[in-house]
């Protein structure tokens, strides 16, 4: 009861106190997600703009691989060699004969070439002073 009376002592009533700390945790809670929704809009722009650059330094590849017969191979195995990393990736090609690499990086040189049962096909590459942004390249086996 000590502290209830010195509440009303000051002038203050329980209720009048009780309302103030609702309204005060509200414009809490108000602020807290006011400042998550700024912080999200804030991250999703610094995303989209980011993915705007990337979307713009990106190149891609795309292409076929046929036989000498000039039928496509499926279940070829395409090389793309980062010249500078010297690191492969490879790419199975599908049914009709495709294969894609997408997200190239453009300051990087690359090298690419088909294998299927021995059979190879000649080394293609890929200058970095190059600017298209899509490649389509025909590898045919010998």
């Amino acid at each position: 009861m000590s502290g209830v009376s010195s509440l009303t002592s000051h002038g203050k009533s329980p209720v009048c106190l009780k309302v103030f700390m609702i309204r005060f945790r509200f414009v809490c809670l108000v602020f807290v997600l006011a400042s998550f929704f700024t912080a999200f809009c804030v991250l999703q722009s610094s995303a989209a703009a980011q993915g705007g650059k990337n979307a713009q330094r990106e190149r891609s590849l795309v292409g076929h691989v046929f036989d000498k017969d000039n039928q496509p191979v499926s279940r070829a195995v395409v090389y793309l060699k980062n010249t500078r990393t010297k690191v492969a990736g490879t790419y199975i090609t599908e049914q009709d004969g495709s294969y894609r690499f997408p997200w190239l990086a453009p300051n990087v040189d690359y090298e690419l070439h088909a294998e299927f049962h021995g059979a190879t096909s000649d080394t293609k590459t890929i200058s970095s002073f190059d600017t298209r942004k899509q490649f389509d390249i025909v590898l045919r086996l010998h």
